[in-house]
């Protein structure tokens, strides 16, 4: 059928999580605590690295960046959830669905970069501690933060592209609880191949590309770890990257699962529940695995709470 005589869809109908009344409001008081958790921890990352200048150090500025970014990234989704799960509000339209296509992307491709960053800044501090302050300095690890964000935008920018440029008739109903590739994909109803594989595309080459450099500075790292000649030396070098690694391993078994596959995935309740795991579960334990046994930070943190406690 020409395209011309095609009806375009205005709306699309977020179905989210089809449940019973009661399930809707303690799935509602759940995304509703993960949301505050996960914003208020974050925050307070965020704040404590920017105000403390004993943590002005790379790992710290791009545990900040992280931070920040995971404040807005689970704003992409979750107050919408939120709204659909105690209103009938479940619509939204065809410009508010690719803008919250794009910046979800865009911070999702982001982090990705972002977590290759991290994953190089241990390999430098571990495998050349004196080169370390030279190599990682300020001028550096700003320039890797900032070329996160714009690699993430820039490859948000391209899967948006083709997939705005798909024509949608009908039906509307996007059988997920936000607009994400797969299930917008599946409302096309002309020929999808150019998007889906550039979609494809975009994927490998956002998760592959950070995941190799990630890799390869793992490898790097346990072969000078296991160089250490004390178990005590070896196991205070593992530390400090050990969080970094499961936050990794987390984040891209989701993520590879989900976008780099050719084809779409059939059964939507696993795909909602996955999605469930890197839109909130990792940002919302990110904070706890990074942060719970790091000294310099747990010190950091009692000195900002003594310090602003007037009976201290």
């Amino acid at each position: 059928m020409p395209s011309e005589n095609l009806t375009h869809v205005v709306e699309f109908i977020l179905v989210g999580f089809p449940v019973k009344h009661e399930i809707k409001l303690l799935l509602f008081f759940t995304f509703f605590l993960a949301y505050v958790l996960i914003v208020t921890e974050n925050a307070v990352i965020f704040v404590l690295v920017w105000t403390n200048l004993q943590l002005h150090k790379p790992m710290y500025v791009l545990l900040a960046n992280l931070s920040f970014l995971e404040i807005w990234y689970v704003s992409v989704t979750v107050p919408k959830v939120l709204v659909s799960l105690v209103t009938k509000r479940q619509g939204i339209s065809f410009t508010g669905c690719m803008a919250q296509l794009f910046f979800f992307l865009a911070l999702a491709c982001s982090e990705c970069t972002l977590l290759a960053v991290m994953a190089y800044d241990r390999y430098v501090a571990i495998c050349n501690p004196l080169r370390y302050p030279v190599i990682m300095d300020c001028t550096l690890c700003s320039r890797l933060a900032i070329g996160s964000w714009m690699s993430g935008f820039l490859i948000s920018t391209g899967k948006v592209y083709f997939i705005s440029r798909q024509t949608y008739c009908g039906p509307n109903i996007i059988n997920h609880f936000f607009c994400d590739v797969s299930p917008l994909l599946k409302l096309a109803c002309t020929n999808m191949s150019l998007a889906e594989l550039m979609d494809f595309l975009l994927a490998l080459l956002v998760l592959l590309v950070p995941l190799i450099v990630i890799m390869a500075s793992y490898v790097c790292i346990i072969s000078a770890v296991l160089d250490i000649p004390s178990v005590q030396g070896r196991q205070k070098a593992f530390s400090t990257c050990a969080s970094h690694l499961l936050v990794v391993t987390v984040f891209y078994t989701a993520s590879l699962f989900i976008y780099a596959r050719p084809q779409s995935i059939d059964s939507f309740s696993s795909y909602k529940l996955i999605s469930v795991v890197y839109t909130v579960l990792t940002p919302l334990t990110n904070p706890i695995i990074y942060c719970l046994r790091n000294r310099e930070f747990k010190i950091a943190l009692r000195k900002t709470i003594y310090r602003r406690d007037p009976l201290s």
